[in-house]
């Protein structure tokens, strides 16, 4: 599982660090360091290890090539999506539309999300926590997995 918070630095090239912790996450539960980078809005940036990805991709083939979710959703997570690979040094390609998009540019916040890593300007992610709090209607929802 890929679970906490840790910063992480995107260089002039756009490179993302993949914090350490993190990187050895993946690369032992799947024995590799291809993933898919990608966003279905641009206001963050998703990395799925590309074992994962797959696994949704399965999911979305079961859906009619007509169906409108679908399409919305393929459409955008390939707009900004492009298979990478975490470099020897722990880096991976960020596209640069998706960079500027999301404005990941410096210092970044990257989030584990269980089965992927989800990439915010930490301004960003501090101001979507603040506009989306915690709610009674979630806990019910979590309640009713025992959580």
């Amino acid at each position: 599982m890929l679970r906490g918070n840790y910063t992480a630095k995107v260089d002039e090239k756009g490179r993302l660090k993949i914090p350490t912790h993190f990187r050895r996450k993946i690369e032992q539960k799947y024995g590799s360091r291809e993933v898919y980078v990608t966003s279905l809005t641009g206001e963050s940036v998703q990395i799925f290890p590309l074992q994962e990805w797959e696994t949704i991709e399965k999911k979305l083939a079961l859906l009619p090539t007509n169906e409108k979710a679908r399409i919305i959703y393929v459409m955008g997570t390939s707009f900004w999506g492009q298979e990478a690979e975490i470099d020897n040094q722990g880096r991976v390609l960020i596209h640069p539309l998706l960079r500027r998009k999301a404005e990941i540019y410096g210092e970044v916040a990257v989030l584990g999300q269980l089965t992927f890593l989800n990439v915010w300007n930490l301004e960003k992610i501090e101001k979507f926590l603040a506009e989306n709090p915690f709610s009674e209607e979630h806990a019910a929802i979590l309640a009713r997995l025992g959580i």
